[in-house]
C-alpha cells in the first residue's frame, strides 16, 4: 500500500514517534511533507515522550494523534499508556502505528525474536485494538477498518496498526546528511587501538555491528565486548554497574546520540556516582542512522553542557582525528568519569555485516573476559 494513501485514510495531522527501519515509508514521507516542525511532527526522544506529544496535542485540539514506533517501544508506552491515555483514567485517544519487527516466522535479529512474539499479545492487554496492516492488505479494508475505530476513538480509547515488512511503500527519496567527516567505523577503530584489552559497552545499531567486524578483522577476541544489540539506551547503565563492580577495569562506552538521547537520565545516575573508570563516548551524528537516517535533536543539544550540568568530571567535544586520539589517550590514563562527544558523518558500508556470534555466546565471552 502506498503509504500516501495509508495516511489519508488515516485523517490526522499530527505524527510523534521514535522511526523504525519498518516504517521507513512513513517516516520518509513525513519528513517530506512536514519536516519537523512540532506542529505536525515531533520525532521524540522515546516513545513514551511521544506519547506526551500525543496527548498533548489532542488536550490542545481535540483531534486524534497518532505515534509511530518500532514494536520495540511498546515497553516505553506502557505507563503513559495505562496511567494517561486510557479510558478510565483521562480517555485521550490515539492512533498507534507500529513496525512489526520479529513477525513470527519471519527471519530477523535475536533482539526482536520475543518482542516480536508479544507484540500483539501487549496492545490486547492494554485494551488496544489493533488491525495488522501487510503488503496484501486493500484500502477498502483500512478503510473499514479505520471507521470501525473511529467509533472507539470517540469514546476515549486507543487503536493500532501493527505493520509488516514491506506493507507501506513510498516513491519519494529523502537524503539524509551532515557535514561532519569522521566515519562511525573508523571512530570505533580508534577507539578499540587506545582501549586495548579494556572492556567496552557498545549500543544497539550499526555501532555494534561496526565494532565486531573490527575485530573480526583484527583477529581480537570478541569477549572484550558487550553488544548491547536491544535495549536501546541502556548501555551506559550497563556499563555502570560493570565498573562499579569491576573497580580496577577501565570500562569504555561506545554510545550514540539517538540512543542516548532516549534515556538520557541514565547520564545522570551515571554521573552521581561519578565512577572514575569510564570512558562514556557518544558518536553524534544526529541521526537514527541505523533505521534510515532520520534526524535527533541532539546534532542542537550542547551535549559537554549537559554532561558537565549532570556533573561528569570531563567532558569535551571532537570533530577530527586528531583531537580524538588525543582524548582518548588523555582518558585512558585519567582516574575521572569522562565523556568525549565526537561528531560523526551519516553513513556506513553498504556490505557492513552482522555479528556471527549469537548473543549468549557474546556475553558468556564478556563474563570469562571480565574475569581475567
Amino acid at each position: 500500500m502506498k503509504v500516501e494513501s495509508f495516511v489519508k485514510i488515516i485523517n490526522s495531522d499530527f505524527y510523534a514517534g521514535v522511526p523504525d527501519s519498518q516504517l521507513k515509508a512513513l517516516c520518509n514521507f513525513l519528513i517530506s511533507t512536514y519536516g519537523i516542525n512540532g506542529k505536525n511532527h515531533v520525532i521524540a526522544a522515546n516513545e513514551g515522550n511521544a506519547v506526551g506529544l500525543a496527548a498533548g496535542y489532542h488536550l490542545a485540539t481535540n483531534k486524534v494523534p497518532v505515534v509511530y514506533m518500532q514494536n520495540s517501544g511498546e515497553g516505553n508506552i506502557i505507563n503513559p499508556l495505562a496511567s494517561l491515555l486510557n479510558d478510565k483514567v483521562y480517555g485521550i485517544p490515539c492512533i498507534f502505528v507500529i513496525g512489526w519487527r520479529g513477525e513470527p516466522g519471519v527471519h530477523d535479529e535475536p533482539q526482536h525474536i520475543f518482542q516480536g512474539e508479544v507484540t500483539c499479545k501487549l496492545l490486547e492487554v492494554m485494551d488496544v485494538d489493533y488491525m495488522v496492516i501487510s503488503k496484501d492488505t486493500t484500502e477498502a479494508e483500512l478503510r473499514a477498518k479505520k471507521e470501525f475505530f473511529d467509533q472507539l476513538l470517540s469514546q476515549g480509547k486507543q487503536v493500532g496498526f501493527v505493520i509488516k515488512k514491506g506493507a507501506l511503500e513510498y516513491g519519494g527519496k529523502v537524503n539524509y546528511s551532515n557535514n561532519n567527516t569522521m566515519l562511525r567505523e573508523e571512530i570505533i577503530k580508534h577507539i578499540t587501538d587506545v582501549s586495548g584489552k579494556d572492556p567496552i559497552v557498545s549500543t544497539t545499531g550499526k555501532a555494534s555491528r561496526e565494532l565486531f567486524e573490527i575485530r573480526e578483522s583484527s583477529k581480537q577476541t570478541h569477549g572484550y565486548d558487550f553488544l548491547t544489540v536491544g535495549s536501546m539506551g541502556h548501555s551506559s547503565s550497563i556499563a555502570l554497574e560493570i565498573a562499579i563492580q569491576k573497580p580496577d577495569k577501565k570500562v569504555w562506552i561506545i554510545d550514540g546520540d539517538g540512543a542516548a538521547l532516549m534515556h538520557l537520565g541514565a547520564m545522570a545516575v551515571l554521573a552521581a556516582y561519578k565512577p572514575t573508570n569510564i570512558v562514556h563516548i557518544i558518536i553524534n551524528n544526529g541521526s537514527h542512522e541505523t533505521v534510515g537516517g532520520q534526524p535527533t535533536v541532539m546534532s542542537k543539544v550542547n551535549v559537554i553542557k549537559v554532561a558537565q550540568g549532570f556533573g561528569y568530571s570531563s567532558a569535551v567535544s571532537v570533530d577530527n582525528f586528531e583531537n580524538l586520539d588525543r582524548e582518548l589517550l588523555k582518558a585512558r590514563n585519567a582516574k575521572e568519569l569522562t565523556l568525549i562527544e565526537v561528531k560523526c558523518a551519516i553513513g556506513a558500508r553498504d556490505d557492513l555485516g552482522r555479528p556471527t556470534t549469537t548473543a549468549k555466546e557474546n556475553k558468556e565471552a564478556f563474563m570469562k573476559q571480565l574475569q581475567e
